[in-house]
């Protein structure tokens, strides 16, 4: 909280309760097996593709849980922050960052939905979903990735609330 912010009585900001987890997820985005076991490449759009994959099934987690509802807007927050700093990093100025920020919110909701619908339909549409939506490289099967994702998912879902809050997601 900045000095302002304490003088004049604003709320902290409800994004940094977040950080933990939101570090916890781009860490397990970056994790190696990702790119040498699951045949996702190791460029930029692989590693967007992951962060989103994860990030996903993080925020599908938290769907589970009313409580978590205003936390999971708060995460979604911070990879929009993230996103577009990234972006200026890469030294997109303002008059583009408008399209490639809604370009990168479209994705990331775009795969929340169809993550959300195959972990409900089973194993073979979570296959086709990664399909549609992670870049893998040459002609590699899926399977692998699919199976990752949904250990991961069914590790979110066995943790408490408030692990998951915490970035306490073990691997």
């Amino acid at each position: 909280m900045s000095f302002l912010s304490r003088l004049f009585g604003a709320e902290p900001d409800q994004k940094e309760a977040l950080r933990a987890l939101w570090h916890r997820t781009v860490g397990i985005a970056r994790e190696d097996q990702w790119y040498t076991q699951c045949s996702v490449p190791d460029t930029i759009e692989g590693r967007y593709d992951m962060l989103t994959s994860i990030l996903s099934v993080v925020l599908l987690r938290m769907e589970q849980t009313p409580a978590l509802a205003k936390p999971s807007v708060h995460l979604t927050e911070i990879f929009i922050d993230d996103m577009d700093s990234q972006l200026r990093e890469q030294g997109i100025g303002d008059p583009a960052l408008g399209k490639h920020m809604g370009k990168i919110v479209s994705a990331m909701g775009g795969r929340l939905g169809a993550y959300r619908e195959a972990f409900c339909a089973g194993p073979a549409e979570l296959e086709a979903a990664i399909t549609r939506n992670v870049g893998l490289s040459g002609d590699a099967s899926c399977a692998p990735l699919a199976q990752r994702i949904d250990a991961l998912s069914r590790q979110l879902s066995a943790i408490s609330d408030e692990a998951v809050l915490n970035g306490e997601i073990t691997r």
